[in-house]
């Protein structure tokens, strides 16, 4: 393969002295000095968190306080880094959330590990478990940073929910009933982008 010499200009005296970047660089600086200041005094000043933004997970109630999570253990599966642990357990047949299956004895969450993909939020399907916008996340120690369920509870508030499973008591035999006789709140209308409102 031919190789091809290039032959490089030389500089011109101005060129040499610098003085035309240099006076290229100070107009900018001049320019932007007369326009107003666009900074933030952080952590006073928070910037404005964009929609769809994906922050800390939490685990997120009903509007009546009850858990949404059903242990099904999806979100622990479907995690990249397995930053998510969930231990199922049965509900006793006595209380009122009989009608589920199951739900979370412990939920563990290494924030150290998650990569904030929002995969788990995608993969639940009660929507028990979502991404808030909390990005500021500091502490003194890696022990502060894994959060167990009542802590994932305490910062994830609550989510309406349209599928109120909780009424579905279950017959004599320990049966739920079928599909078609679930108790369902009216059901939202879609926004103009597609999205339904939470």
């Amino acid at each position: 393969m031919p190789v091809k010499i290039l032959q490089r200009e030389p500089l011109s005296f101005w060129e040499r002295t610098y003085l035309p970047q240099i006076l290229d660089g100070l107009r900018v600086t001049w320019r932007n000095l007369r326009r107003p200041a666009v900074t933030l005094e952080y952590p006073d000043q928070r910037p404005p968190i964009p929609r769809g933004f994906r922050g800390a997970p939490t685990l997120v109630r009903d509007p009546d306080g009850r858990e949404k999570c059903v242990a099904c253990q999806l979100c622990e599966f479907v995690c990249p880094p397995k930053a998510i642990r969930v231990t199922p357990g049965a509900i006793p047949a006595g209380s009122p959330n009989a009608a589920i299956e199951k739900q979370p004895v412990r939920f563990d969450l290494d924030l150290l590990r998650c990569i904030y993909c929002g995969l788990c939020q995608e993969a639940c399907p009660e929507a028990a478990i979502q991404l808030q916008t909390e990005y500021s996340i500091t502490h003194t120690s890696r022990a502060a940073f894994l959060r167990d369920k009542a802590r994932l509870y305490a910062s994830g508030g609550t989510l309406p929910d349209p599928i109120l499973k909780w009424n579905r008591p279950r017959d004599d035999s320990g049966q739920r009933p079928e599909a078609g006789e679930l108790v369902c709140a009216p059901h939202s209308a879609p926004t103009p982008d597609g999205v339904l409102p939470r």
